[in-house]
């Protein structure tokens, strides 16, 4: 029974027509011949075999280019301190940059030239120059004081000695010192009035005398 199957089977796999090349080719695009897709195919690993090689070439250059960045003490931060000053020189050479450069200075030059900032900037300056005046008039003013202070203290200091040795200050001072005495002097005589038993009801000595 079984190797009767097989024998069918064999049978109808014979009469079935096999094309290698065909079935492991896909369906031709529509639009192109045999001819022209197989040139398509061939120019296609051309290409791919002319990446790989320039994969391999590339890698070597990179090797190439760390050993010699080493031997010259160059850092991975130098390196990226110039690819970032590069990329800022394209942004700088780009027509985007060029044309939004050209753009601000447009602007800049309109709103300069308006009456309002025109307006805008005297009153600033105005009230800049203001402003300095009265600070410079109160620091004279403060300077002026201190001065003053100064030469009153310095008087004051040298004054005093003389004032001091004047014949009016010392006759101040001895009509000062007599009054005292004598108003010590009554209130000494007053308490002894009134301890002794005899002068109880006198009064007190009244002192007319003139200062």
């Amino acid at each position: 029974m079984e190797s009767a199957s097989q024998g069918l089977l064999s049978d109808a796999m014979t009469d079935v027509p096999v094309d290698s090349a065909a079935s492991a080719r896909t369906a031709a695009p529509e639009g192109l011949t045999l001819a022209e897709e197989e040139e398509l195919r061939s120019e296609l690993a051309k290409v791919e075999e002319e990446i790989g090689t320039l994969r391999q070439v590339l890698a070597a250059k990179e090797r190439h280019c760390g050993e010699l960045k080493r031997k010259l003490g160059l850092t991975p931060l130098d390196g990226l301190k110039q690819n970032l000053s590069k990329s800022w020189h394209d942004v700088q050479v780009s027509n985007a940059y060029v044309k939004t450069s050209e753009k601000l200075g447009e602007w800049n030059d309109k709103v300069t030239q308006s009456d309002f900032y025109k307006k805008t900037q005297e009153t600033l300056s105005q009230a800049g120059q203001k402003t300095s005046a009265a600070l410079s008039n109160v620091g004279s003013v403060i300077s002026r004081k201190l001065g003053d202070m100064s030469s009153y203290s310095i008087r004051h200091s040298i004054s005093m000695p003389a004032m001091r040795n004047s014949a009016t200050f010392k006759s101040f001072e001895d009509r000062v010192g007599t009054i005292k005495s004598r108003v010590v002097g009554s209130r000494e005589n007053s308490t002894d009035g009134l301890h002794s038993p005899s002068g109880a009801g006198d009064n007190p000595p009244q002192d007319n005398a003139p200062f």
